[in-house]
Formats: structure tokens, sequence, C-alpha cells
């Protein structure tokens, strides 16, 4: 929130302490530029994606997610639901 970019190969991933629908939910208020959200489970699968759209006010992945990975939208392509990922130096 209120950056008034994002770069290319920056991001954000946020954890929560378990896999939910609710805790790893997000807003787009305050953000001025529209996101790549992916939604990432315990076991390491992409169970939903997005592309967040800026001031919206709420957004829920369709599956129960532990993370929350938030990179440029030009990388909305990267991942798919389904895949699996690993995160090194996160």
């Amino acid at each position: 929130m209120f950056r008034s970019f994002l770069a290319p190969d920056e991001g954000l991933l946020l954890v929560i302490g378990r896999d939910s629908r609710l805790d790893s939910s997000i807003h787009m208020l305050f953000v001025p530029f529209d996101l790549a959200v992916f939604w990432i489970n315990a076991e390491m699968i992409v169970v939903d994606k997005v592309i967040a759209k800026s001031w919206r006010p709420a957004y829920f992945p369709a599956k129960a997610a532990r993370y929350t990975l938030e990179i440029h939208p030009d990388r909305y392509n990267d991942y798919e639901v389904g895949d699996q990922v690993e995160f090194k130096n996160a």
C-alpha cells in the first residue's frame, strides 16, 4: 500500500499460520496499480490466481491458502493453478 509503482522483479509474500480462504484474502485499497496475485497452500501448490485491480475492496482465493504472492501483473502467466512452487531466499 501507498507505493507508487512495483518493478517487474519485486513482490511481496504474505504468510499466515494455516490454510484459509478468509485469512489469505487481500484488499487493494490504497494500492494505485494492479497486481498479479497467487494463492499457494501448505503443500506449495498454486490454488488460485487473479489480476487484482487497484482500489478494489477484497479478493478471496477459490480454495484455502497459506501463502499469498503479490507480483507485477506482467508476470501473471509465470504460474498456473496446480503448479507446485518452491520459495528460495524468501
